[in-house]
């Protein structure tokens, strides 16, 4: 008797702790708690990525990582494909069951854009960094038009931008020798025109330089000394780290790697070309079509423009579309008057947009959009 009021005192015991940690799994998987934590990765995946590219921190107008330069090395590509693929199991695992429609919408666009990661990560983009209108041989040069100057501090972490230039460009440099071990190559044509732009950096005065221009108007913030001692010490990193680095690299790729540039242009003649085709076509129309699907939606919608353009030009005057285009192209009337005006243009659809964006968002960005003539 006693034996088995025992056996049922520990069965008992055994259940009420079973349903403890049923109602503790239950507590901590509410919908409260599974919001709390899709909020908290989303977080966590934005926070990496500012810290890993603190130019992007910078762009966006938070100044952490101010003073520090992106890892371009082929290993920092590795851990960031792993960072995806860990990323990936801890949102997968995330319950969104009951959530509002947005929150749910949030938690299957990160795995897109993760899943797009690790996609695009197998052709190693790495290896070929830079063409005609990309690459850190351009966007190094932007930095002093990104980055705020309004303290003491805000020039000394320039200056260390400065001094980690030449290190950003070698890690680039031997990227690009990988990506010529293995077939990665950028069209020749456009490689010519890396050389002639990283040279003309390179070959800039002090006095032109995008690097001094921090020092054409310091703030009053900054004191009369620290103006020339910021002074001195940034035009030496340019003159005797930036320039040469520059120097360095607009020759690499003259001597060593322009020459060997792919002939055809189209990225079909990359290795595995078609396959990055395939990746790039879902990823910029989200959609799983084949090349040859939306090659053919794009002629179906091409001949049904002209017919509309034929109706406008007819409704004009005009007996067919070459005669209406001709006019288009030789009517003084359809082209900016001066690259000034242009300018002015955008600057005025900025402005409209300005006023009428608290409408429409709660939220708006810390840093304003500003209308700034391309760099040379």
């Amino acid at each position: 008797m006693h034996g088995r009021y025992f056996r049922t005192l520990v069965a008992l015991s055994v259940l009420s702790f079973v349903l403890l940690i049923q109602a503790a799994g239950q507590a901590i998987t509410s919908l409260a708690d599974r919001r709390a934590q899709l909020r908290e990765a989303i977080e966590q995946e934005w926070q990496y990525d500012l810290k890993t590219s603190p130019e992007l921190a910078t762009a966006i107008g938070d100044a952490r990582y101010n003073d520090q330069l992106a890892d371009r090395s082929a290993e920092a590509a590795e851990r960031d494909v792993q960072h995806a693929r860990e990323s990936i199991r801890v949102f997968e695992a995330i319950d969104t069951t009951g959530f509002p429609a947005q929150e749910a919408l949030n938690k299957t666009l990160m795995l897109r854009q993760l899943h797009d990661d690790l996609d695009t990560a197998q052709f190693h983009p790495w290896e070929m960094p830079v063409n005609q209108m990309n690459g850190d041989h351009l966007d190094l040069a932007a930095l002093p038009s990104q980055m705020p100057f309004n303290t003491v501090k805000d020039y000394e972490n320039y200056l260390a931008r400065l001094h980690a230039m030449p290190h950003a460009l070698d890690q680039d440099t031997v990227n690009m020798k990988q990506g010529l071990k293995d077939h990665l190559m950028p069209p020749k044509y456009l490689l010519e025109k890396v050389t002639s732009e990283a040279q003309d950096i390179a070959n800039k005065p002090l006095a032109e330089s995008p690097f001094t221009a921090p020092l054409k108007q310091f703030p009053s913030s900054v004191s009369a000394p620290d103006q020339r001692r910021l002074t001195q010490s940034i035009e030496a990193a340019v003159k005797d780290e930036v320039n040469p680095a520059f120097a360095k690299f607009a020759a690499f790729v003259r001597d060593d790697y322009a020459p060997h540039g792919r002939l055809e242009y189209g990225i079909w003649s990359l290795p595995n070309g078609e396959a990055q085709y395939r990746v790039a076509v879902r990823q910029m129309t989200t959609t799983n079509l084949t090349p040859a699907e939306i090659h053919a939606m794009g002629l179906k919608q091409v001949t049904e423009i002209d017919a509309q353009m034929l109706a406008l030009a007819q409704s004009l005057g005009f007996h067919d579309l070459k005669s209406f285009n001709d006019h288009i192209r030789k009517d003084p009337d359809h082209y900016g008057k001066s690259s000034q005006q242009i300018f002015d243009l955008y600057q005025h659809y900025a402005d409209q947009m300005k006023a009428k964006l608290p409408q429409l968002f709660g939220h708006l960005p810390k840093t304003p959009l500003e209308v700034v003539p391309m760099e040379a």
